[in-house]
């Protein structure tokens, strides 16, 4: 059976979050570390604040294009 990703629980609400196929590579901390942080005990990254300002916003984007395993979702409001 095929087992479809769930937003994270972790993450705060918002258009970002994170989903189950993260592998904790450390791609989006580096491009936008104010807005995701690591759950070391789970071993996944969270959006644990929503970009702010265009230029938060703007790496939140780039993170989710960088994303290897394609973890990082947007919804449109």
């Amino acid at each position: 059976m095929l087992k479809l990703p769930v937003r994270l629980p972790e993450n705060v609400a918002g258009r970002f979050y994170v989903d189950s196929r993260c592998v904790d590579c450390e791609v989006c901390r580096d491009i936008a570390p104010d807005n995701f942080k690591r759950i070391a005990a789970r071993r996944y990254v969270i959006v644990f604040k929503q970009p702010v300002n265009p230029e938060q916003e703007s790496l939140c984007r780039e993170a989710l294009e960088c994303c290897p395993v394609e973890a990082i979702r947007h919804e449109e409001p």
